[in-house]
């Protein structure tokens, strides 16, 4: 069998962003990455004092490797963070909180189990279920639906080997131009795979157990990865048991030199009971509790999904080559107010090119893209009988389509400042039928509405010495509604609600890089909104989902930072280490002179979240983390900010130790002071105006402690 070391020809614009980059990482996570066997000499905000991982590997053609995912992702101008997935292979990774939790600008907060808020520069700031304004990827290609809503049921954090995260219009890269940007979630191949082979267990409170396994070989042209995980685990809170199966596999072939195709298979399968949410003072008092309506209507959210997808790619003589298709099959059976039954595909083709030559002298990167993707989503709603489908009371069908072109130029006018300009057309077309005929909707309804436009971005990249860089840019932002947005149930029936689509001009400026023992990713932000998509929660005790209309102006301004300082090195003579590193997001996001809130603060997130964590390591393997975790004050609860939630601070602890034989054993204790606290609103208009104080408060998981054991070999 060939070594996993061997070499794989990569496209020119993959080795010109290894060069432009050198040294720079993104400064994005609380841990000390893997060393490099690439010449790169990393810049990372590293505080829990993991030790070194193995030496990196080659990667391929459709597939790079590491530290040519890393050069390129800071290669962009703008505000983006790249996390290594051996920064948390040693915590009791069960939630995309837990893989993004250490980037600045990133508020991701749990409700139970899977089930969590994801929002970005404020994108679906008020939006308590499902992502709006983000675009999640796996191996850069769309998981969301083509609607543009999207969950995190069949993200495993186990299966992944690196996260890109792009905010705002920085995932231009991959035609995304939402107020949030873009996640890439990437899976390893046997090439970039930590090991050929990884056996994982690990549990702790709430009877929590989960078994994990990966396995990849190299054989010639050819490569394949399989990797699964079964969770199984009660929850903190009553009616809350989570079990998941998650497969992934992919398979890869040389099919020439230079041509390299890779097909990606999934399957997810998640049962998550649903403990709802509760008053203010049962949060905060009697935090273990179920809503009564949760548990009467056996409230749940079963979801099985079924992924294929394919990348071939063509290293050309400029540039490379990527054809990306991809096929979605979602069964949704999600009892709450009523029992929502949903069935779909999603589908697309995405060709893009990239690569630099040449103009007139000097260097020019540039990346052209297409991406055509459509759905249809069988819609059904019965009445709730304990979980079960009474009477049906919908039948409708939804169908999005979505036509872009994009593109994205760097030009390097002098050796160390860089012009980026870009643009992307699109037209999205969002068509309903609700076939009616039913006693509980007896008349047919049909709407069909079409979003078009083009979203321009502008801005500066001066890179002073190889590990510094200084950004500015400016973009437009447009969020297509999705059809939780368009299909309301209101006095007419379930209809569709004429939103337009929330645009916005978004202002950052920046810096990452390192000097000496410091380094540092921070930009600052603005965000000019105009018909911004916002969401409150007529009925929250019930999970009736959140009514949605566009406010006619809003702001979002922040701070996204994080900076580390290696405090000491070889405290006993052997190279041990100690670090700080200082996570801090700010958010500023305000109504303006609305006709009905006026200047107050939009609900849903705090003002300020910080994250500090002091690391130790040993050039042993031993490494010793404890982080703490503050929010100064919480946020409000609605919009006419009569009631705002408290602040609070959870203190945490990781350690363990990497044997050199591949094995590692970890702790991950959590809430060590068991505080009481909510981690996530369910928005209302006014709380004044509910009698008894709304139900819309989800409360934040009390002390546990989480073991495992891994073998890598």
């Amino acid at each position: 069998m060939p070594s996993r070391q061997r070499a794989v020809p990569r496209a020119a614009l993959s080795s010109t962003l290894l060069v432009s980059s050198l040294a720079l990482t993104a400064p994005v996570t609380a841990q000390t990455a893997p060393e490099s066997a690439a010449t790169l000499s990393e810049i990372s905000v590293s505080g829990t004092g993991r030790p070194a991982g193995p030496a990196e590997t080659a990667g391929s053609l459709t597939v790079p490797s590491v530290a040519a995912q890393r050069a390129a992702v800071n290669a962009t101008v703008g505000s983006v963070a790249f996390v290594d997935a051996t920064t948390f292979q040693n915590r009791y990774a069960n939630t995309v909180r837990d893989v993004l939790k250490d980037v600045p600008g990133v508020f991701v907060q749990e409700r139970y189990g899977q089930e969590m808020r994801l929002s970005i520069r404020g994108s679906g700031i008020a939006r308590g279920f499902h992502v709006r304004g983000i675009e999640l990827l796996q191996d850069g290609i769309p998981l969301n639906l083509a609607d543009g809503s999207g969950d995190f049921y069949q993200i495993d954090p186990l299966s992944l080997r690196s996260v890109e995260v792009y905010k705002g219009g920085n995932a231009l890269t991959f035609g995304a131009t939402t107020l949030g940007g873009a996640v890439n979630f990437v899976t390893p191949t046997a090439y970039t795979a930590l090991a050929p082979n990884v056996l994982r267990i690990d549990g702790g409170s709430f009877n929590t157990i989960r078994e994990h396994f990966q396995v990849s070989r190299i054989s010639g042209p050819a490569d394949v990865l399989i990797s699964g995980t079964l969770t199984n685990s009660d929850g903190f809170r009553d009616h809350e048991t989570q079990r998941t199966r998650n497969f992934n596999a992919n398979f890869g072939y040389q099919l020439a030199p230079g041509i390299e195709t890779r097909f990606y298979l999934g399957f997810y399968d998640t049962d998550q009971k649903l403990p709802g949410s509760l008053t203010l003072f049962n949060a905060l008092n009697a935090p273990r509790l179920a809503n009564p309506a949760a548990i009467t209507g056996n409230q749940s959210r079963k979801v099985t999904t079924e992924r294929i997808a394919n990348r071939t790619s063509f290293e050309l003589e400029v540039g490379r080559l990527d054809i990306d298709s991809w096929a979605i099959h979602k069964n949704l059976e999600h009892p709450i107010f009523q029992v929502i039954d949903q069935d779909g595909w999603t589908y697309g083709v995405a060709p893009r090119w990239a690569g630099t030559f040449d103009l007139g002298g000097f260097r020019n990167d540039l990346i052209l893209g297409l991406r055509a993707f459509a759905g249809i989503n069988e819609a059904r709603q019965f009445v709730n009988v304990a979980g079960l489908r009474g009477a049906q009371t919908l039948d409708a069908r939804q169908s999005a389509s979505n036509y872009e072109a994009y593109a994205e130029n760097r030009f390097w006018f002098l050796p160390d400042v860089a012009l980026m300009t870009g643009a992307k057309l699109f037209s999205s077309n969002r068509t309903y039928s609700n076939r009616g005929g039913l006693p509980a909707s007896p008349t047919a309804r049909f709407a069909n509405v079409t979003y078009e436009g083009i979203n321009p971005k502008l801005g500066l990249l001066w890179q002073p010495l190889p590990d510094i860089q200084v950004f500015a840019d400016v973009t437009r932002s447009r969020d297509v509604p999705d059809f939780s947005d368009l299909v309301q149930t209101n006095t007419l029936g379930t209809t569709v609600v004429p939103l337009a689509a929330q645009r916005a001009w978004t202002y950052e400026a920046g810096s990452r890089g390192r000097i000496d023992r410091l380094a540092w990713d921070v930009t600052l932000y603005r965000a000019e909104l105009r018909d911004a998509l916002i969401n409150f929660t007529p009925n929250p005790g019930l999970n009736i989902p959140a009514a949605t209309f566009n406010a006619p102006r809003t702001r979002h301004q922040g701070v996204e930072a994080a900076v580390t300082l290696d405090l000491a090195t070889d405290l006993t003579g052997i190279g041990d280490g100690l670090s700080l590193t200082q996570i801090w997001t700010h958010n500023d996001f305000r109504f303006v002179a609305d006709p009905v809130f006026g200047n107050n603060r939009i609900a849903g997130v705090p003002v300020n979240v910080l994250r500090t964590v002091l690391g130790y390591r040993h050039p042993s393997g031993f490494y010793f983390a404890p982080a703490l975790d503050w929010v100064p004050e919480g946020a409000f609860a609605d919009h006419a900010n009569t009631l705002k939630v408290p602040g609070y601070a959870l203190l945490g602890l990781q350690t363990g130790i990497d044997f050199a034989n591949g094995v590692s054993l970890f702790v991950d204790a959590r809430n060590l002071t068991d505080e009481r606290y909510v981690s996530d609103i369910a928005v209302v208009t006014n709380a004044a105006t509910v009698a008894g104080g709304p139900v819309a408060f989800f409360p934040g998981n009390g002390r546990s402690v989480f073991g495992g054991v891994r073998a890598s070999f």
